[in-house]
């Protein structure tokens, strides 16, 4: 096993420059040069269940299924807009069968659109540069939320005992939280046809052209994590024997089906990618992840050369330690990190989430090495002000992990009301 050590994970390389003469905060041209972005400290992506109802009215039969962003929505992002930064997007549905999680945005209705057109208008008002990550949940949207059953690319069940942690709105009287938590393993998916799947692709085209007129400046379309993008592409869910199926090629196949057909209608250098190829979340243990990856990046390179970025999340430790399908499915001795992918993708822009604080992330953007910038989660949540934070060398406000997700009774707690480091000084 080969991972970045302890020392070096939570202190960065030894002798890194830090602070605003670190190379995080240098200029980064993505989107085939299309976006040049002013420094390199991401937003990542992260769900926060914060949006509203489309129908206020709702009942344990006739449940909320479709929410909106709106003022509080674009708040949020705003605080943590900067000139030049890139704010990747909470997952939003592509259409109503992608999910259905209490508080997530979707974006094929006009209600949608109008709800983004506040948080595109609200980001680029501080100058900053904000990107719609596309996600459908296949498998696991539970039906207990979207009315159907859910969907992915074979009928495989879950093999965990995981159950997912959102009740309904309305749990009946008397039933505790732990009792009406719902396993997936429960609610084996249904497998999508072939014209299924060209539907599919079409929803996600639908989307991304709505959101480019929402004034998104580019879509990430969100293939890892488990979500159906992954579950297509890992070999332990995937079991199809058609063209979606089988070897790495047809894995794979929708994954570049997608940032073609968008590319085709947005422009390739308008798409991104997100990708997990250590990630086991979500019951993921693809048996050769090495040929897949390989195979998927050697594609995306070949046909997709203006593509705006490939987006990582990196190896977890504790997971490279758990898993024995992982360590099984990488070549022994080959380290656990995206150096592969760099050899591979050669200058396409890698955006790397590695779990980075504000000690490990200096010294990973200099000259030479494999990424090119670094994408922050839980910190962009207690901190708005984080890029600031990092460019002065100031420390950071913690972060309260009961208050990442909703739906709550209210919202701005947790999400809107952190303060910067000015307001804490006031």
């Amino acid at each position: 096993m080969s991972i970045a050590s302890t020392e070096e994970s939570l202190n960065g390389p030894p002798r890194s420059p830090r602070g605003a003469n670190s190379a995080l905060f240098t200029p980064l041209a993505i989107a085939n040069g299309g976006i040049t972005l002013k420094h390199r400290v991401v937003m990542a992506p992260m769900t926060r269940n914060r949006g509203v109802p489309l129908r206020c009215e709702s009942t344990p039969e006739n449940q909320n299924r479709v929410w909106v962003a709106d003022e509080l929505v674009a708040e949020y992002y705003a605080q943590r807009a900067t000139e030049g930064g890139l704010i990747i997007t909470e997952s939003i549905l592509p259409s109503p069968e992608s999910g259905a999680m209490p508080g997530v945005p979707g974006m094929w209705l006009e209600e949608h659109a109008r709800g983004w057109k506040l948080v595109t208008k609200a980001v680029h008002s501080k100058k900053g540069v904000i990107y719609a990550q596309l996600t459908h949940h296949g498998r696991a949207a539970i039906p207990h939320f979207a009315g159907h059953a859910p969907v992915s690319a074979s009928m495989t069940p879950w093999s965990t005992d995981e159950k997912y942690p959102y009740p309904p709105p309305f749990t009946p009287k008397g039933v505790s939280y732990a009792d009406s938590l719902v396993a997936y393993r429960d609610h084996p998916p249904v497998a999508m046809a072939v014209e299924h799947i060209h539907r599919t692709v079409a929803d996600y085209v639908r989307a991304a052209c709505m959101a480019m007129e929402s004034g998104f400046d580019s879509v990430e379309i969100h293939g890892g994590n488990g979500y159906l993008v992954d579950q297509f592409i890992q070999s332990n869910v995937n079991k199809r024997t058609d063209e979606y199926g089988g070897g790495p090629e047809g894995r794979c196949r929708f994954a570049l089906q997608l940032i073609e057909e968008i590319g085709r209608e947005i422009g390739e250098e308008k798409v991104g990618i997100r990708l997990s190829p250590f990630g086991v979340y979500n019951d993921m243990a693809d048996a050769d992840r090495w040929a897949t990856y390989t195979y998927l990046l050697r594609e995306i390179r070949a046909r997709f050369p203006r593509i705006s970025y490939v987006h990582f999340v990196e190896a977890r430790e504790d997971d490279v330690a758990k898993s024995q399908s992982l360590r099984q499915s990488w070549p022994e001795g080959m380290a656990f990190d995206l150096s592969f992918a760099r050899k591979i993708l050669g200058p396409t822009p890698i955006l790397s989430a590695g779990g980075w604080n504000e000690n490990s992330c200096w010294g990973v953007v200099e000259t030479g090495k494999t990424v090119d910038a670094c994408v922050f989660a839980r910190w962009f949540v207690s901190n708005p002000d984080l890029v600031e934070r990092l460019r002065q060398g100031r420390e950071l406000a913690m972060y309260d992990r009961g208050r990442f997700y909703g739906p709550t009774s209210k919202r701005e707690v947790g999400y809107t009301d952190y303060k910067t480091r000015k307001e804490e000084q006031e």
